[in-house]
């Protein structure tokens, strides 16, 4: 048994992980700022989900009221422990709240999975993605410098690919970000080299591609799909449809991040689906298909700042982690179709959108 420090708790891909560390029978120290990027409610039913599977009792339900009449603010205690899990609201941006955290505990590792995420939102706001992406980072690790904590994974993005060939590999110059998100991903993951080679931090960066599935983003196009489609809302589709996503599932990305941990020096790994790229109508025609609707489609411009298509190369996830995905494309949609369905799951929140 490890004890693990796992931020940005409460978003999407963090959330499955602090799940699956539970499971395999870790300890979790998680923080979350919680933020309103988007709405509370979902980062919510996310952390009472997280305290059920970590020991007895009800979770956070009795203290939290995910109705569709709540405010979009959080509402549940700022710490809890329950089981192998204990819960903080922190910000890695506040660097005398991390020295504190860290000298109360020993971890094994950290997992950076805290970020300020979204592309086109980063050209509204970009010094809160440098905050929040760069300094956060290099707060982190300098806790895990004087600490002694020998492991990072550190989460990133295939957004960095832009202008490269496909399929994507790891040794490709990702030089020319189109956004402040990327560009401040690229910059975080210097900073762990850095550490890496002065103060022989083990770092894993693993490259997400896509990331969907129960409980996700409601920025992202696929809850943002399914919802409208089944409301009847039109679509906004930016582009014309043909763009293609190597779409991964987020039990697939879990499993990669956990992964991720082992001893490696310094490491890029990209975590996508690898050789199945799939366009942006043929998901809306497999939702049509799933949901029983037409979608109704608003078409709007190509974003300048949106990758046309994205391709992983995934060999060295294989190699070095032992990993590959298991849930396929279609497959994953229909499970996420079947979460937003279950009115004791997704139903609890799909208004968030």
């Amino acid at each position: 048994m490890s004890k693990y420090l796992v931020t940005g708790a409460a978003g999407f891909i963090a959330s499955r992980t602090v799940e699956l560390l539970l499971q395999q029978g870790h300890e979790v120290v998680a923080i979350d700022n919680l933020n309103d990027y988007y709405d509370v409610r979902l980062k919510t039913y996310r952390l009472d989900r997280m305290a059920r599977l970590a020991g007895s009792g009800d979770g956070l339900a009795a203290r939290l009221d995910l109705s569709s009449s709540a405010p979009s603010v959080y509402t549940g205690p700022d710490s809890f422990e329950n089981g192998r899990l204990e819960f903080r609201r922190l910000d890695i941006e506040d660097q005398s709240a991390l020295s504190e955290l860290f000298g109360q505990n020993s971890f094994d590792g950290v997992l950076n999975l805290a970020a300020r995420a979204g592309v086109r939102r980063s050209l509204e706001i970009p010094g809160e993605y440098v905050k929040t992406n760069v300094l956060g980072t290099l707060n982190l690790l300098n806790c895990m410098r004087d600490s002694g904590v020998p492991k990072l994974v550190l989460a990133s993005t295939s957004s960095l690919y832009a202008g490269q060939p496909l399929p994507f590999v790891e040794s490709l110059p990702v030089n020319n970000p189109l956004s402040p998100y990327s560009a401040t991903k690229k910059a975080s993951e210097l900073l762990a080299h850095s550490y890496h080679h002065l103060y022989q931090i083990d770092v894993s960066v693993v490259r997400y591609f896509t990331v969907f599935g129960p409980a996700g983003r409601p920025d992202m196009a696929p809850f943002r799909f399914i919802k409208w489609i089944s409301e009847g809302t039109p679509i906004r589709l930016f582009g014309d449809g043909s763009q293609s996503r190597d779409f991964t599932y987020i039990d697939d990305i879990a499993r990669g991040t956990m992964a991720a941990l082992r001893p490696l020096g310094y490491e890029i790994i990209n975590l996508g689906g690898g050789n199945n790229p799939v366009t942006i109508l043929q998901v809306i025609s497999w939702l049509e298909d799933m949901l029983g609707r037409k979608a109704v489609i608003d078409y709007h411009p190509h974003h300048p700042a949106d990758l046309k298509d994205t391709w992983a190369d995934i060999r060295r996830a294989t190699s070095l982690l032992g990993w590959e995905p298991e849930v396929q494309v279609k497959e994953g949609f229909a499970n996420t179709v079947r979460w937003y369905r279950d009115p004791e799951e997704g139903g609890s929140v799909k208004w968030v959108v």
